[in-house]
């Protein structure tokens, strides 16, 4: 049994003046994925996320959301939202602020089961007004699930947060993932898609350049990383098949094409190492590669 896309972009173009945002982009949303768009600045992401909200419409092609237009408001009630900016009353608390989105919804999340969830049960009785930007940018994005939506888009969704706060962030969007909730973000944080995504969206130039899993992606990049401890560095000086080395207290990071070749040549040459370790391509090795490829 097939089941029907939550979200569609059929043959989307969409122009502002001379600039064209989205050429020609197709993109089915299926239920229960986690999707990483990716693309540099001005690549399309965020008009793309917008289509889908309703917001603006297609220049060309059709837009889709739970089966009908997401421009009228019973098509989005399954829908859950943060933008890059988001403006919150300053001088409501924190819990008012989630009572009164909640109050849209006829099957919400309770306020204290929200807060819980994504780490806001201190700053409840705190005005808006008085929050950090991480704190903000947090009660933005647990808002977009308090009306247990099906679908949620998240647009750069921990900008502006620390280390820890953007891990416990990601923490609370698998588990409400878990729960059933189809997810599509948007980051420059590359190790958040590779942290999240199933699927990866690049976009570049208004175009979808590549649409697969994350393994296919990263497999896209046909480079491997090699990490060993040598008390010679200066022995790798000319050996081949090195695209690039950084020396790094003892630890020599090495991109390589071909690390088996590479290993069997520093065994040839009689270079002592230890603590090996071969890696594939990082997220952002194949998004670079790919983005850096002229659009066809």
């Amino acid at each position: 049994m097939t089941t029907a896309p939550l979200a569609v972009l059929d043959r989307v173009t969409r122009r502002f003046g001379a600039s064209v945002a989205l050429d020609d982009v197709s993109l089915a949303i299926e239920p229960g994925v986690v999707l990483g768009l990716l693309g540099p600045n001005g690549a399309g992401k965020s008009t793309a996320l917008s289509l889908l909200q309703g917001l603006r419409r297609p220049t060309s092609g059709t837009v889709s959301l739970f089966g009908g237009d997401p421009q009228h408001a019973r098509s989005r009630a399954g829908l859950g939202s943060t933008p890059q900016q988001t403006a919150l009353p300053p001088t409501l608390r924190v819990g008012e602020t989630i009572d009164f989105i909640g109050a849209h919804f006829d099957d919400r999340m309770p306020t204290a089961q929200l807060a819980d969830e994504f780490g806001l049960t201190v700053l409840l009785k705190r005005q808006n007004g008085a929050l950090s930007g991480g704190q903000r940018r947090r009660l933005a994005v647990a808002l977009a699930f308090v009306g247990r939506p099906r679908l949620v888009l998240l647009d750069e969704p921990t900008t502006g947060l620390d280390v820890d706060a953007r891990r416990s962030l990601w923490d609370a969007v698998r588990r409400q993932h878990e729960l059933g909730t189809t997810v599509v973000l948007t980051s420059h944080y590359l190790e958040e898609i590779e942290a999240l995504a199933e699927r990866v969206v690049v976009l570049g130039e208004g175009r979808v350049l590549v649409d697969d899993r994350l393994d296919a992606v990263l497999g896209v990049v046909d480079r491997r990383r090699v990490l060993l401890r040598t008390p010679h560095p200066e022995a790798l000086a000319g050996v081949p098949g090195i695209d690039r080395r950084v020396d790094d207290d003892g630890l020599v990071v090495i991109d390589t094409a071909d690390s088996d070749a590479l290993i069997r040549e520093l065994v040839l040459r009689g270079i002592p190492f230890s603590d090996l370790r071969v890696h594939g391509a990082s997220l952002e090795e194949a998004f670079l590669a790919l983005t850096a490829e002229p659009s066809a």
